[in-house]
């Protein structure tokens, strides 16, 4: 059973409907016993870091998070809250992994739009995340921040700089990109991610 963290951030249905398609049996919670028991922990989201922190902490899930010994997946906000801190809100995250997320800078001569939406290609995969996944795959992203490639990085993308697109440390993972509308790459990526013992 896979255990979909409710904690008020959108995003949760197509999520539902991607872990549907693979025939995986879930649930959608923020019970922090049944969250410490699932096989699998996906922790998606779409929001605004501070709030979304601040949401996790009130639930008391927080903690729960940090001590999970099952593969965790975050999904976007879900990955970046899992970092040591965001420019957003100006709030301390999880801490899992060793990044901090900034905001993107727009140049209109190079480009860059902030926020970054839309299909990009990633790079340097590195995790059996990425099993059967082609080096250049494209992935679809929905950001104006994004975590710092750093030691934990799986996965690079650019948007006027290099970023992590995933991150892996133990037993958590995250994409910055969103597998539930990534087509048959984001297929592949969930389901590898069922695998992972």
């Amino acid at each position: 059973m896979i255990a979909i963290v409710d904690y008020d951030t959108g995003n949760l249905r197509s999520v539902c409907n991607a872990i549907e398609r693979i025939g995986a049996e879930y649930c959608v919670t923020s019970d922090a016993a049944i969250i410490g028991a699932a096989e699998r922990v996906l922790l998606p989201g779409v929001g605004e870091a501070s709030s979304a922190m601040e949401k996790l902490r009130e639930r008391g899930l927080a903690e729960v998070i940090k001590g999970l010994t099952q593969p965790v997946l975050g999904i976007c906000i879900g990955m970046q809250l899992m970092c040591r801190y965001s420019e957003e809100g100006g709030v301390d995250c999880l801490g899992i992994f060793d990044a901090d997320v900034r905001r993107f800078t727009p140049d209109r001569g190079r480009g860059v739009k902030v926020p970054h939406i839309g299909w990009n290609s990633i790079e340097n995969l590195r995790s059996p995340l990425f099993e059967g996944i082609d080096e250049g795959a494209f992935v679809y992203f929905v950001h104006s921040y994004a975590a710092d490639v750093c030691a934990d990085a799986i996965a690079c993308s650019i948007n006027g700089r290099r970023f992590a697109a995933a991150l892996c440390r133990g037993n958590f993972y995250g994409t910055q990109f969103h597998p539930e509308k990534s087509g048959d790459v984001g297929e592949a990526l969930l389901r590898n991610f069922l695998k992972i013992e």
